[in-house]
């Protein structure tokens, strides 16, 4: 996929937003010796970020009985709430889709699909969404984005991520990466691992978003999928149908995988073939991608735990980050305090307003396709 002049302009519209605070995403500014400096904006006596550096400098070194080779020095990350933000108010994906189904003019939705997005709206703030709210949106995000281009889909992402981040002043939606995390991740190339991105989020809004922030190919990032075709293609199978000068690829409203839990496993197996020794994330999502690392493994291994505990400079939960906190060190993972291992989340220059225009911004007063009666939420659920 090429980039296109939009993502430019998200990227330099988020960088100038940024440019005074960020400036440490160009890492390794001051040099000691030979070594670089890294980690300008955590805590150095964090106890995650000690572990981290005692386990690099271990399986880096040749003579240590610890030494991984780098080509399997891999190192897996979950997205949302890991590398960037989560809750402001709700996750990106869940924000693109309330925009796709109630305000993009380009697309009409039926009344079911209207009034999922509906619900995605109303119960975003408190985050009061039904049982198996995972696969509902995963299965409304592959009907509302079918027969889109990838192009055309990546447009869109750049289109809606150069907007504020609601519940901040001074970034954009593209820009609420996690500064000290981007630290991590180029620590880690620098060292020799080759750095993946694990997401539940859809594949392609992972590579359009992640795109300028950080040094991940596309290659390098799995996310949830739907089935592709080929514009002139028509339902035939693949083995049947011929792609020719005058096709492009085209979304299809068939969902493959959600990208949560043992799937993260079953994807990280496939597409890179070798077992991670390092492991990031921040939910019961990605636990089985960290014992996926840690467990059976041939080469010492690690996974770290983000807690979203700061309620300052971000929206967490430090009372549920306590508890989650307890699980995790149970669990054997090296848990990063967002509250106090960090000096900064995503730069000074970035302020917590405590207030969102969610509801404002996704009024409307659409009519479906064909006008038909709209299905109770229940109808709705067991639809999907």
């Amino acid at each position: 996929m090429k980039n296109s002049g939009m993502k430019w302009l998200a990227f330099l519209l988020a960088l100038a937003l940024t440019l005074g605070s960020f400036s440490g995403f160009a890492l390794a500014e001051e040099l000691e010796g030979e070594d670089e400096t890294y980690f300008e904006h955590w805590n150095m006596d964090a106890p995650a970020l000690n572990a981290l550096i005692d386990y690099v400098e271990a399986v880096t070194n040749e003579a240590s009985p610890d030494f991984i080779p780098e080509k399997d020095r891999i190192a897996t990350f979950d997205m949302d709430g890991t590398l960037c933000a989560e809750l402001n108010p709700t996750y990106l994906e869940y924000y693109l889709l309330a925009q796709r189904i109630l305000k993009d003019p380009s697309y009409q939705p039926d009344a079911e699909t209207l009034e999922f997005g509906r619900m995605l709206r109303d119960h975003a703030l408190d985050k009061s969404f039904p049982d198996g709210m995972d696969l509902l949106h995963a299965t409304y995000a592959a009907k509302a984005y079918a027969g889109m281009t990838l192009q055309e889909f990546a447009d869109f992402v750049t289109r809606m991520i150069v907007r504020e981040a609601d519940g901040f002043e001074g970034m954009t939606y593209a820009a609420a990466f996690y500064i000290p995390m981007a630290e991590v991740v180029e620590y880690l190339q620098d060292n020799g691992f080759t750095c993946y991105v694990c997401s539940g989020s859809d594949r392609f809004i992972c590579r359009a978003y992640i795109e300028g922030m950080l040094d991940i190919p596309y290659e390098n990032i799995i996310g949830m999928d739907v089935a592709l075709e080929a514009t002139n293609q028509g339902g035939a199978d693949g083995l049947n149908y011929v792609f020719t000068a005058a096709d492009q690829l085209v979304r299809t409203d068939r969902l493959l995988i959600k990208n949560l839990k043992t799937n993260k496993v079953l994807q990280i197996a496939q597409e890179i073939g070798r077992q991670p020794v390092l492991s990031f994330g921040n939910s019961s999502g990605d636990v089985s991608m960290h014992n996926y690392a840690l467990y059976n493994n041939p080469y010492k291994s690690a996974a770290f735990m983000l807690v979203a505990d700061d309620d300052v400079r971000d929206y967490g939960n430090p009372e549920k980050a306590r508890d989650l906190k307890e699980k995790w060190d149970a669990a054997g993972f090296s848990v990063i305090s967002m509250a106090n291992d960090w000096t900064t989340i995503y730069g000074e220059d970035v302020v917590k307003t405590g207030s969102f225009n969610w509801l404002e911004d996704l009024a409307e007063d659409r009519i479906p396709a064909g006008g038909e009666a709209e299905p109770e939420a229940e109808e709705m659920a067991d639809a999907a």
